[in-house]
């Protein structure tokens, strides 16, 4: 099995540490840091959110492989700037004002960043207001915003149209959470609907082609 097959493995795996060495021994033996990402670590993630939408494995795997693949990736993140090298989308991701809840909207973050997105993350009980500046400054191709309780449904809508009022760069906005559905994001006026993780990295790569 070759260094990047083993770090494939290591990450579908959830094997931080094995992901750690053998990230690190592939530098070491001088494979370039792209094609460790673009041959490893997004393959990875792509195989481990198949995996989670098909019912193989479920949310602590998904969270273990998650966990390898940013240990990996923060190895590689020094050697990639130093090359002038940058993820190729952007995106913002919260929690709309209201809700506190942030383990899906962290799974999310985790999975977009495996599929080569740079994600600033607002962090939860986020006003619109709020998304509106990170566009304005970051101008990211998605925006994700998450609601678990019905109460901040209204927010969500609320945000959305904020965002689309606001006169900022035109944006991709990608909804998801327990209550929420493509209806709901169709009355809205948000571009897509993510019921997980995986999904929601399939629509936001599909947002941005």
């Amino acid at each position: 099995m070759t260094l990047l097959e083993q770090l494939f493995q290591a990450i579908v795996s959830g094997k931080s540490k094995d992901a750690k060495a053998l990230a690190q021994q592939a530098l070491t033996e001088g494979v370039r840091p792209t094609e460790l990402v673009d041959r490893a670590l997004v393959p990875a993630m792509a195989d481990v959110g198949e995996k989670f939408k098909t019912g193989v494995i479920f949310v602590p795997e998904m969270l273990v492989a998650a966990r390898a693949m940013k240990e990996a990736m923060a190895l590689l993140a020094p050697h990639l700037a130093a090359a002038g090298i940058s993820p190729k989308y952007t995106a913002v991701i919260g929690t709309v004002q209201g809700d506190l809840h942030d383990i899906g909207k962290n799974l999310v973050a985790i999975m977009w960043k495996g599929a080569n997105f740079r994600v600033l993350d607002l962090g939860t009980n986020v006003p619109a207001e709020k998304f509106i500046a990170a566009i304005k400054e970051h101008q990211p191709h998605v925006v994700g915003l998450s609601a678990l309780l019905t109460t901040t449904m209204p927010a969500m809508a609320a945000t959305v149209q904020a965002i689309r009022a606001s006169g900022t760069p035109p944006v991709k906005v990608l909804i998801g959470g327990a209550p929420i559905n493509s209806q709901f994001a169709r009355e809205i006026g948000a571009d897509g609907y993510a019921p997980d993780a995986a999904t929601a990295v399939d629509i936001a790569l599909q947002l941005v082609a």
